[in-house]
């Protein structure tokens, strides 16, 4: 399979390593220093592009992919699906928040835990976050999506915020920036009897890397608009 990485910073770096150890090949590299080369006729000759960017750059270079007829594998976060105006065309997209097959087995776990948590609002939650302080985006898109789960589960949460709070409605997700830090994820529910929690944490960028690979194994010649829990059958 030939792929296109658009982002080329540390992950971009770990994402082509991993791709070559499993035997495929980079047809096109953009970075800062050139993305004008962004083209259809670049791009023609991949298979997937796999896009780790920023929230501003993704939606455009979704779409340069999409006009191309270019499936996209996309972990950059602070986008809505509802950015992309063909959303609901016949486009092939994956997209995720965290690629790593451990932290989407944390997210099942996350899940089921908010369930059986649900008839227990004695326990209050939190979800705490700890990245490295290049990371752009606070909190993570990770910490978000493992909010979404856990406010889609209790009936007295209805939003989440970016800190503490005392407001009964609100989940708070502490983000935390000190280095190094590749990914930690953390969500605990306290009572005063006791307390539950599980924890993820990411040792290096190999695991996001072999994740992003897998899913643009996943993609090709599929159409439709997936997630990791497509790929891992979660």
């Amino acid at each position: 399979m030939k792929l296109a990485l658009i982002g080329y910073g540390k992950m971009g770096k770990a994402i082509e390593a991993i791709a070559r150890q499993r035997g495929h090949e980079i047809g096109l590299i953009i970075s800062t220093a050139n993305l004008t080369g962004l083209t259809k006729e670049n791009l023609a000759p991949c298979d997937v592009a796999i896009e780790f960017t920023n929230p501003q750059s993704a939606v455009i270079n979704m779409q340069a992919c999409f006009n191309a007829g270019i499936p996209v594998v996309c972990g950059s976060t602070g986008w809505k699906l509802s950015d992309i105006a063909d959303a609901n065309k016949n486009i092939s997209l994956l997209y995720a928040s965290n690629f790593s097959v451990g932290a989407n087995i944390f997210f099942a776990l996350n899940k089921k835990l908010a369930l059986l948590m649900a008839s227990h609002p004695e326990y209050k939650v939190a979800v705490e976050e700890i990245h490295h302080t290049a990371k752009k985006d606070a909190p993570s898109g990770t910490a978000i999506s493992l909010a979404n789960e856990i406010i889609a589960a209790r009936r007295e949460l209805t939003h989440w915020v970016n800190n503490e709070t005392e407001d009964p409605a609100a989940l708070p997700i502490i983000s935390i920036r000190t280095d190094p830090a590749p990914g930690t994820h953390h969500v605990k529910y306290v009572s005063g009897i006791d307390d539950i929690e599980i924890i993820h944490t990411a040792h290096n960028r190999t695991g996001f890397a072999t994740g992003a690979v897998l899913a643009a194994e996943f993609l090709k010649g599929k159409k439709g608009i997936y997630k990791m829990d497509d790929v891992l059958g979660i």
